[in-house]
């Protein structure tokens, strides 16, 4: 049985993207008020008084775009210092990168992934749903901020879209000869525009490997992540390619998170809205950690049966309440 050691922790529910392939791009959504956030002191007790004492030693902090959150920094500050902390990790879509980059390496981050879905900057703000003046520079301006600070691999995750950027997989791919960063194609999801996905679809990661390993070669590489990646390198590279086939290859048996959200809804699984247990309110209430951790163990014991395969256990029709923003991917 696969340990459940990582949680990946939503601040946030908004975002300065719209992403399509992430929310809906012609409805507005209702975010959170700031109260039904959970604050830093309930994000921290809850790591102190649940999580790990259930094992719990790998966080991501997602969120929408968690560098939005105001006191984004002195939670970095606070989970590094727990000393059962093996690893935290952040999601960013970069475009405040340059100003957090620093400070967030100086509260002890060393580890960032952040969307980046096209290079070619015209496509770049239609993906991203801007219409205005561009975001491209600004975004890319971060990425290179937390190398040059000392962010050393980066990840860059890329979600590929039938149409929109499948024609720049080699050209993404390319980033991985001269820096050690770590380029991860991500099968498209149902979740956040279910319409852009009944017109788009997906393309498998093997096709993707295929088109790189045309064009340079492939091979297996001995770098391993802390997810589901099947991690591969172009020969010669400095960097590696990963590719995550949640749609084209089953892996649930080897999941090892958790999804906690900004208003404290803990979920077994990003496709499974059954079973949700909303730990903020137990907590601001009675404060009874063993019966919280008691209720998160239960979670644990039943999330083997609890995948997108089986979608008995999960939503029956394939809509969710949530978008992918709101659950924090």
């Amino acid at each position: 049985m696969q340990t459940i050691d990582y949680l990946r922790i939503s601040l946030i529910d908004r975002c300065n993207f719209r992403c399509h392939y992430c929310m809906p791009s012609d409805e507005e959504l209702n975010y959170l008020l700031r109260e039904s956030l959970l604050t830093k002191e309930e994000i921290i007790t809850l790591l102190k008084e649940v999580f790990i004492p259930l094992g719990f030693n790998k966080f991501r902090l997602t969120g929408g775009e968690p560098l939005l959150r105001p006191d984004l920094v002195e939670i970095v500050a606070a989970i590094t210092c727990l000393p059962e902390t093996k690893d935290l990790a952040i999601s960013t879509n970069a475009f405040l990168l340059e100003k957090f980059a620093k400070p967030l390496y100086e509260a002890g981050l060393r580890r960032i992934n952040i969307s980046l879905d096209s290079l070619q900057p015209d496509n770049f703000d239609s993906i991203i749903g801007n219409h205005g003046r561009s975001r491209w520079e600004q975004t890319w301006n971060g990425i290179l901020a937390a190398h040059q600070v000392g962010f050393d691999p980066l990840k860059l995750n890329v979600v590929v879209i039938p149409g929109v950027n499948d024609q720049e997989i080699l050209d993404l791919a390319a980033l991985t000869f001269d820096k050690n960063w770590h380029v991860r194609f991500i099968e498209f999801m149902p979740i956040g525009n279910p319409e852009l996905y009944a017109d788009r679809a997906w393309i498998p990661s093997e096709e993707i490997r295929q088109n790189i390993r045309q064009k340079w070669g492939l091979e297996t590489s001995e770098v391993l992540g802390n997810g589901p990646a099947d991690v591969f390198q172009i020969p010669g590279a400095k960097g590696t390619l990963g590719f995550i086939s949640q749609m084209s290859e089953c892996f649930c048996d080897r999941c090892n998170r958790m999804r906690l959200s900004a208003d404290g809804l803990l979920r077994p699984c990003l496709l499974n809205e059954t079973g949700q247990i909303d730990l903020k309110t137990a907590l601001r209430h009675d404060r009874d950690y063993q019966q919280l951790r008691d209720r998160v163990q239960h979670l644990l014991d039943i999330k083997p049966d609890i995948n997108f395969k089986q979608r008995e256990n999960g939503t029956l029709t394939g809509n969710y309440s949530r978008t992918m923003s709101q659950i924090g991917g």
